[in-house]
């Protein structure tokens, strides 16, 4: 099984600025979605692969330090910094998503960049 679990998180909103780290019934909206992700993670960790991976990744897709941080704080860490052309309010997912595979290692696994 492989999944990817992707967590855009742009910290330049300008609707609600800020709003994925501002509080939501006690915690940071962010939060949510990353105790979300770790569920479902953790509910495929008894099917591990040969290599002990339960074939589900989580990755965050942000630009803001803040977004890191609280990220952090609910177990999901990242080097990772969105480009600024990546992060305003015409550019989609699907780009941000792509960004984030190829700056990594899992681009190697899912063949989506050309590294030549």
């Amino acid at each position: 099984m492989n999944i990817l679990i992707t967590i855009c998180a742009r910290g330049g909103s300008k609707g609600i600025p800020g709003k994925n780290i501002k509080p939501v019934g006690g915690k940071p909206l962010l939060a949510y979605s990353v105790e979300t992700a770790r569920r479902f993670s953790d509910r495929f960790a008894s099917q591990k692969d040969s290599d002990g991976n339960n074939g589900v990744d989580i990755v965050l897709s942000t630009d803001s330090e803040a977004i890191k941080s609280v990220a952090r704080e609910y177990g999901l860490s990242t080097d990772y910094v969105r480009p600024d052309y990546l992060a305003n309010d015409t550019c989609g997912k699907p780009d941000a998503i792509r960004d984030v595979l190829c700056s990594g290692t899992l681009w190697q696994e899912l063949r989506l960049c050309d590294r030549s």
